[in-house]
């Protein structure tokens, strides 16, 4: 790959996991509902697990899947069923005291690996980055650094949503604010679908 193509890939990656989506609203919640640091293994379960997933589709995977006809309506509908099952929970959820806080917990590392196999977006990110920038009949060599780089810029890009989510916890004591917030992520989370089911 030349200058130009990693430019192209590295400008691909920042834009794709800046914006908003399913993982970035579910991290960003998780940010305001538990703090950035008990929100640290979610946000690393997503990173590690769409590395995986892009890995495998870059080794092939999506070209073997889509022999399966319906695969990926299938994931869609699965997806999007899973995310209006989110949307609904953050929708409404009650405003959190202390003890209850403490009870609940945030998404674990592997829910959050396994999520992005029914995450349309992620399909969708990890098909067009693998379909578009590495060379033709490219092997292992050439495909793990692209994955690293993906994991390398993506990181930091979901950690902000995390990390705003946390910033605005003090702002959110207010149960009303709260309640406020839950439901426009839960709209957010929502319009996310829009896009990726159309596709």
């Amino acid at each position: 790959m030349n200058q130009e193509l990693w430019m192209g890939a590295a400008l691909f990656v920042v834009a794709s996991s800046i914006t908003p989506g399913p993982n970035n609203t579910m991290l960003m919640a998780s940010g305001v509902r538990f703090g950035f640091r008990r929100t640290f293994v979610h946000l690393m379960g997503v990173q590690l697990g769409f590395g995986f997933m892009l890995l495998s589709v870059g080794m092939g995977l999506h070209t073997v899947l889509a022999q399966f006809e319906g695969f990926y309506d299938v994931v869609r509908v699965a997806g999007a069923a899973y995310m209006v099952w989110i949307a609904w929970k953050l929708a409404s959820a009650k405003p959190h005291q202390d003890d209850l806080q403490h009870a609940e917990q945030p998404m674990g590392f592997w829910a959050a690996v396994a999520f992005q196999w029914v995450n349309p977006k992620a399909w969708v990110m990890a098909v067009s980055f693998m379909s578009t920038f590495p060379p033709p009949q490219a092997g292992l060599a050439q495909i793990a650094p692209l994955v690293l780089l993906f994991v390398a810029l993506g990181w930091p890009c979901s950690a902000s949503w995390a990390g705003f989510g946390s910033a605005m916890r003090a702002y959110l004591q207010d149960p009303r604010r709260l309640r406020v917030f839950n439901v426009c992520m839960a709209f957010a989370l929502l319009a996310s679908l829009y896009p990726m089911l159309k596709a």
